[in-house]
């Protein structure tokens, strides 16, 4: 059976606009970066890793309750 792909002629104006819309992202977030202090910045990212490591906890407990009722 063929596979349909329905890949659409890609527009370099498209192109073009996606990077200059990335490079602004880049740096409207670095300018934002700028205005909060460092300190802040290091406490967002443990509040990020302990987030992260509740998911992860979650998720391996959940993938431990589908094993247990698998078997």
């Amino acid at each position: 059976m063929e596979e349909k792909t329905t890949e659409r002629p890609k527009n370099p104006k498209m192109e073009e606009a996606r990077e200059h819309m990335r490079a602004a992202r880049e740096n409207m977030h670095k300018v934002a970066e700028s205005f909060v202090p460092e300190g802040v910045r290091e406490n967002q990212r443990a509040a990020r890793k302990e987030f992260l490591m509740g998911l992860r906890s979650l998720l391996d407990a959940a993938i431990e309750h589908t094993e247990k009722a698998t078997k």
